[in-house]
């Protein structure tokens, strides 16, 4: 039982590393992007430039990002053969996601009346990701990729090799594995 526990965590700690340097990644492009936006990279005045509206652009190129980083390293052992519903489900989380970083920016800005772009930055980019990274964790390894997920890869893998098992030792096989058989079905009635 211990080493069931031991081999647990290692896993959990293991993907917990991978979705950090995922979602650090993440972090700086969301970072990045959300300044660009509010420096006016997208032009002046328009509804982008904005800390809300900066916040949606970032975080959905840091969401394509980090799907793509958690598919094909992090969770790859159970992404899922349905890539479009797995995109579905990633995207319905990020943006639950998003409405963590956008609340936490919406207190701070429009209830707290911090405004100057440091505020938003601790409000919306660091504590608000703080916040949606745990929660996109959590539901990522036990929704999205959830071992249990009938297409994911692993799934479809443990399926075939039982499958492929049972065909092997079902009793119709049997005779044709069998180096002394014949092959022939003898006929009901058949006389020798």
């Amino acid at each position: 039982m211990k080493n069931l526990v031991v081999a647990l965590y290692d896993r959990f700690v293991r993907d917990a590393m991978k979705f950090l340097v995922v979602g650090g990644a993440g972090f700086i492009i969301d970072a990045g992007v959300f300044n660009l936006m509010r420096l006016g990279a997208n032009g002046h005045g328009n509804f982008f430039q904005g800390p809300i509206g900066a916040k949606i652009v970032s975080v959905a190129v840091a969401t394509l990002a980090t799907w793509v980083g958690n598919r094909y390293w992090t969770f790859r052992e159970h992404r899922r053969q349905n890539y479009i519903l797995e995109f579905v489900e990633f995207t319905i989380i990020s943006l639950a996601g998003l409405g963590l970083n956008l609340l936490c920016l919406w207190v701070s800005h429009y209830v707290l009346g911090f405004t100057s772009l440091l505020a938003d930055n601790v409000s919306g980019t660091l504590i608000g990701t703080v916040l949606a990274m745990v929660f996109r964790f959590v539901l990522y390894r036990y929704w999205v990729y959830g071992h249990y997920r009938k297409d994911g890869l692993t799934a479809v893998k443990d399926r075939e090799a039982r499958a492929a098992t049972a065909a092997i030792y079902e009793p119709e096989n049997v005779a044709s594995h069998d180096p002394f058989s014949t092959g022939a079905t003898p006929i009901v009635g058949e006389k020798d």
